[in-house]
């Protein structure tokens, strides 16, 4: 049904436009498509995502470096932090982005001039605002409280206004899909009025993330051919269906030629469209020039850094720049992969800066492991008697309860270990840990047995060798590993003052013979990063305390490993 306050006069003739949207298809630029990151906008509003301004800007000079066209920078007037960063990203000098500010159009029956909304956008200082408006029949009368009328007004006045004050301007079509369905010629009309008033984009968002591909493909062709060949269609997605990448990629394929997401998917509730992913899918499977080979090797790098600074867990199984996109376990697949590179995997993961590997376990051959052996470059100073002593060692540790399956660094630096002139970087002489009941303010949560909080205590002592050198240290941490992973910091800082960069991510124990009680050999797994790369390292043990060193060891060993060479070489 068409409302009564639904203008009829703005919609064309649909056989002219269908043939005028086609011609003008072919003189637009079908290799490029316009890349808008809403990472630190949309993304922050995933819970738990929360942004300095000094991570704010770290993440736009990453992304600038990246050759994203467009970078949201925040929601403007809507914080102090946000009007922060817009104050000093000015004296950021992006070589590839432009920024944009992000704000909603102004009021109900109010004027766009006095609108403070509109005031905050102009005041940001941003080359683009991005102004979000419904353009929904049911969002304008149920959650917006307006006619139908008054909403398209509203668009229409902000959008010229902000043009009047010469910002390029963009338009997000809120609950467009959803609107559409319900409503095609309202939908429409809240885009044509948006381009007419002189919106250079009119992006058309699935804000609920519940429509799916094949009809995110239909609805934005429909819509490019409504709105005519000189209206420039832009795409957002949710991922409520897990299909996000895929709808934004369908819209492509329909006529789109901007896409709007966040790096590693972040965003509100199940997240926004990966930006890493789509990148990767239009430059490497569609062979659109989004940004330069050189940009799109940087992309496992960039996907780490975000993640360390928004502080989460990197996903070992992200497709194209996870830890395991490109891992392959012992069998068939492991075999194939040892005969040709290509056997299981759809491209050469070096092209997104990743890697491939063979995932070692006690199923694994000694084909695997002399593999990893070549990929390390050791293969001069190991050779298939020193595999097969690995691969027993490798089968004893885990019947102990190691699993180098989910630990690649620990893996690799007993293979490393294995070589003839290996140079340990630091020893272990011994450690202790102590954790009590004191009546003193202190870390972590104490118990309450008389009424009152009794801080609970938890300080190690440890002392290593490094070279001829021995230190003894100690600190205090939340929790007994925090004060190991401390105390260990402290001795090593003097010989290794990079190692400060190092940060534990995630920390796992489990039960491996379980139904032996509190005697049961448990297995630790530390997870560690710095701004370049992601790494697991594991320890067993019957002692949950040894376990845990193990694998703490294991992790600034690998990590001092491998940037002093990398020093060396450079």
């Amino acid at each position: 049904m068409v409302p009564r306050d639904f203008n009829p006069s703005l919609i064309r003739d649909g056989f002219f436009v269908v043939v005028k949207f086609t011609a003008a298809r072919e003189s637009k630029d079908m290799n490029r498509v316009e890349l808008y990151d809403t990472t630190l906008r949309d993304g922050t509003q995933q819970e738990g995502i929360s942004l300095s301004v000094e991570d704010k800007l770290a993440i736009t000079k990453r992304l600038d470096e990246l050759g994203v066209d467009v970078i949201e920078g925040g929601y403007a007037g809507a914080n102090p932090k946000d009007d922060e960063f817009f104050r000093r990203v000015q004296d950021l000098k992006l070589n590839n982005a432009v920024l944009a500010a992000f704000g909603n159009t102004r009021r109900a029956n109010s004027e766009a001039s006095g609108d403070p909304t509109l005031q905050a956008l102009l005041d940001s200082g941003a080359p683009i605002l991005t102004l979000v408006g419904k353009s929904s029949e049911y969002q304008v009368r149920e959650v917006l409280g307006t006619s139908l009328e008054e909403n398209i007004a509203m668009i229409a006045d902000s959008v010229r206004y902000l043009k009047s004050q010469g910002r390029r301007v963009m338009f997000d079509a809120e609950h467009f899909f959803d609107g559409y369905k319900s409503n095609p010629e309202y939908a429409v009309q809240a885009l044509r009025v948006a381009v007419e008033a002189g919106a250079e984009r009119v992006i058309l968002c699935d804000t609920n993330g519940g429509t799916l591909p094949s009809e995110v493909g239909q609805i934005t062709r429909e819509a490019g051919e409504a709105l005519g060949a000189d209206a420039m269609i832009g795409i957002h997605t949710h991922n409520d269906t897990d299909t996000a990448v895929a709808s934004a990629i369908a819209a492509v394929e329909a006529g789109a030629m901007q896409v709007q997401g966040c790096i590693n998917g972040y965003g509100e509730r199940t997240g926004n469209a990966n930006m890493v992913s789509m990148i990767a899918n239009l430059k490497l499977k569609m062979g659109m020039d989004v940004i330069s080979d050189e940009q799109v090797a940087a992309l496992t790098s960039l996907s780490n850094y975000v993640a360390e600074v928004v502080n989460r867990r990197p996903s070992p199984f992200q497709p194209f720049v996870g830890a395991s996109a490109f891992a392959h376990k012992g069998g068939l697949h492991a075999a194939a992969t040892e005969r040709s590179v290509d056997a299981y995997q759809h491209i050469d993961p070096s092209l997104v800066g990743n890697s491939n590997s063979v995932v070692i376990s006690e199923l694994a051959g000694r084909g695997n492991v002399v593999r990893r052996i070549r990929e390390l470059g050791l293969e001069e100073v190991l050779d298939r008697e020193d595999a097969t002593r690995i691969v027993q060692t490798v089968k004893e540790k885990e019947a102990l309860g190691f699993s180098y399956e989910v630990a690649q660094a620990s893996l690799d630096l007993l293979i490393k270990q294995s070589t003839p002139n290996y140079e340990q970087r630091f020893e272990l002489v011994d450690f202790m840990v102590v954790v009590e009941n004191r009546r003193r303010a202190s870390f972590g949560t104490g118990w309450r047995t008389d009424g009152k909080e009794h801080p609970m205590l938890s300080e190690a002592t440890v002392k290593v060798r490094v070279g001829d050198e021995v230190r003894h240290t100690a600190a205090e941490g939340n929790g007994p590993v925090d004060a190991l992973d401390r105390a260990l910091r402290k001795g090593l800082r003097e010989f290794y003052p990079d190692v400060t960069n190092v940060r534990l991510t995630d920390y796992k124990v489990r039960v491996v013979n379980e139904g032996t009680g509190t005697g049961a050999a448990v297995r630790v797994v530390i997870e560690s990063a710095d701004e370049r790369e992601v790494w697991q390292t594991v320890g067993a043990s019957t002692n949950i305390l040894e376990a845990s060193w193990i694998a703490l060891a294991d992790s600034f060993e690998h990590w001092l490993q491998k940037n002093l060479t990398d020093k060396a070489k450079n």
